[in-house]
């Protein structure tokens, strides 16, 4: 395969002095260019899956997607793992969220033929990092596509475009929709069963994506959404759904961390009984702002603290509303630790015992380092891929701004904050054949399984298509594959789903 020519070639001809490029033009001139020409590095692998031995081949490459005019407007890094014979089977395009980062995540940890070993919950030791083939990858199922959006990993703007033609709501859903679409064109895959995995802003993500896709003639069969947050209007100031959707998780993390003064020993059964409460007496009492009456503000804050094992002073002194910084600090201040926010399980020593928000969030920065030696080391050893741009961990940085407005399908006019749930109310309308799955992790502060409710109730669906919809539930945060023994559980529970979308996995 031809290898990336990226430096660019500065011309030897004098210059004269009113002609001298700036410095900041000298520097651009000199970065590494994402190419216009697609590319493809080819290797091949074996995975022990559920006791089958699948032989893959794995492709690292770009997929140049072109404007109306057929002029290359942004070159996507894509790795798609396909199974050796398989023919027409399933194929599921993969990307993480932010908005901003690289699909780093979903690639190293979760469901590729490989992935980064993981511990239950603690740091990750620096290097060198166990790495290996992955029990849990759904190559048994489909075929992997991993795609970066532009600015992140090795995804970049081509042409006169940059990044800001590619960052908002609506820019990033028609780009990835035509990724996706040049890979199926590309490949031939046009007669295999389609499913969208999208992790965090990936699910607000996926169904923009859907619609463009099912309006382009492109139907998906499947979607997992998996860590949701369709719905960016519920984290707006003094909106109270908020602290609604939040509560149910405030009790899984108490109840994890062993400060309820009666704990039940069901999860599952105790989390039933506070969605009851959350729905029931907590939104009735922030429904009513500043005029419910002492004794009703009394007994809800009793019972929040029941439920919480945060003090009932502390709530009559916030109002009944918790808010997330101050849970985080306030749950086991007395052993000056604070708790995560992608997954409260971890903890983190606190500088200052008085603090009224974590430092840093514990979750994220135990990982982070193990991930990202691991993937450059894999892309280049393994997968072969050569380069000369750098992997950009995110796309944000300076000049990165996002254009959160959004027209869903049938909008008269965009929304300010995008929910995305209307997307997918109409790609399921429009086609009843899409089923989606909610994976929901329990210690997810970020994207809080309660909220993911919340919104697929909203949709509205007639009973018909409800049933097209599935939740699972994990005892992990908000990269469920963290957790080993709940990625085995995942792993069956995605591979019963899978065989309900039509096609052969083979």
């Amino acid at each position: 395969m031809r290898q990336l020519l990226l430096a660019a070639t500065l011309l030897a001809a004098p210059v004269l002095a009113q002609d001298k490029p700036t410095a900041k033009a000298e520097a651009e001139a000199a970065q590494a260019r994402a190419p216009v020409e697609e590319q493809a590095f080819v290797s091949k692998g074996q995975v022990t899956v559920s006791g089958q031995r699948i032989a893959y081949t794995a492709t690292a490459g770009t997929l140049t997607i072109r404007d109306d005019d057929g002029k290359p407007s942004a070159s996507y890094f894509y790795t798609a793992y396909t199974k050796d014979g398989g023919g027409n089977r399933p194929v599921t395009f993969f990307y993480n969220g932010g908005p901003g980062s690289p699909t780093i995540w979903l690639h190293m940890g979760s469901f590729a033929p490989v992935r980064v070993a993981t511990a239950n919950p603690e740091y990750i030791r620096p290097a060198p990092y166990g790495f290996g083939p992955n029990p849990y990858s759904l190559i048994d199922k489909s075929d992997l596509v991993f795609i970066d959006m532009i600015g992140a990993g090795w995804s970049r703007p081509l042409g006169d475009k940059s990044g800001r033609d590619f960052w908002g709501v609506d820019q990033d859903a028609e780009g990835f929709a035509r990724a996706i679409t040049r890979y199926i064109v590309k490949n031939n895959r046009w007669q295999s069963p389609k499913i969208l995995f999208g992790e965090s802003y990936g699910t607000l993500r996926n169904p923009v994506v859907a619609a463009r896709l099912e309006q382009a003639g492109v139907s998906v069969n499947g979607m997992v959404q998996f860590a949701t947050i369709m719905n960016y209007g519920v984290r707006q100031s003094g909106y109270d759904q908020n602290y609604l959707t939040l509560f149910p998780t405030m009790a899984a993390t108490a109840w994890y961390h062993q400060r309820l003064p009666n704990r039940p020993a069901d999860l599952k059964s105790f989390l039933d009984e506070v969605r009851g409460f959350t729905t029931g007496p907590y939104a009735a009492a922030l429904a009513k702002g500043s005029n419910i009456g002492a004794a009703e503000k009394q007994a809800v804050a009793r019972q929040m603290a029941a439920y919480t094992g945060i003090s009932e002073a502390f709530i009559l002194r916030a109002d009944l509303r918790i808010d997330l910084q101050r849970f985080q600090t306030e749950l086991l201040r007395d052993r000056r630790l604070a708790v995560g926010r992608l997954d409260s399980r971890y903890t983190l020593n606190v500088a200052d015992a008085n603090a009224d928000s974590p430092d840093d969030d514990p979750s994220s920065t135990a990982v982070t380092g193990a991930f990202v030696a691991t993937f450059q080391d894999y892309a280049s050893r393994v997968l072969g891929y050569k380069t000369d741009l750098a992997y950009r961990m995110t796309a944000r940085g300076p000049g990165f701004t996002w254009d959160w407005s959004h027209r869903p399908p049938g909008a008269t006019n965009p929304q300010t904050t995008p929910n995305s749930g209307l997307d997918l109310a109409w790609t399921m309308r429009t086609n009843p054949h899409l089923k989606v799955m909610f994976v929901n992790g329990y210690y997810d502060f970020a994207t809080a399984f309660f909220g993911a409710e919340f919104d697929v109730s909203h949709m509205l669906l007639d009973p018909a298509l409800q049933r097209n919809i599935a939740f699972t539930y994990y005892e992990a945060g908000h990269m469920v594959y963290l957790n080993p023994d709940e990625l085995a559980k995942m792993h069956a529970d995605l591979g019963r789903w899978y065989d309900t979308l039509g096609g052969v996995a083979r």
